[in-house]
């Protein structure tokens, strides 16, 4: 049996704009649908056509903007052009900031939990509140901990 070799790209889109605070929520389709015009547009069909059967975008969080996207090794690298050169989605601008590579989907997942920590400490470290605090931060991280674990290949 012959085993499919992937690339797990962890992106962060940061939203640009005279408000980025309120982007257009998200998801997943969305993306996918970005990535797909990035790279039809800067790689033709025959890029289009060497990521398209393997391209997935497999999480996207909206509080933190981060999103795991899937694609075939061989052409890991088409997949990553499309996405620095991504400057919009749904008509709202973005920065994409390739965070992390990895060859597995645990490795992924593992980049992401700790992405997520340091975005919102940074999230606390604005509003000024004590280490001590609860606030909905903590359900938030224990959420999308449980939903990054349950990711499959």
């Amino acid at each position: 049996m012959v085993r499919f070799k992937n690339r797990w790209f962890l992106v962060e889109f940061i939203p640009v704009g005279p408000n980025p605070r309120s982007a257009c929520h998200l998801d997943g389709k969305q993306i996918w649908v970005a990535l797909r015009q990035s790279v039809l547009t800067n790689f033709g069909d025959t890029g289009w056509g060497s990521v398209g059967l393997s391209l997935t975008v497999k999480y996207y969080s909206p509080m933190t903007n981060i999103c795991i996207i899937r694609v075939a090794r061989d052409h890991h690298k088409i997949a990553w052009g499309a996405t620095t050169l991504l400057t919009s989605i749904e008509g709202q601008r973005y920065i994409p900031n390739v965070i992390h590579l990895s060859g597995t989907i645990k490795h992924a997942q593992l980049a992401a939990i700790v992405h997520n920590r340091e975005v919102i400490a940074r999230y606390r470290a604005l509003a000024n509140t004590p280490a001590a605090y609860q606030d909905s931060y903590e359900g938030y991280l224990e959420s999308s901990e449980q939903e990054i674990h349950a990711l499959q290949d």
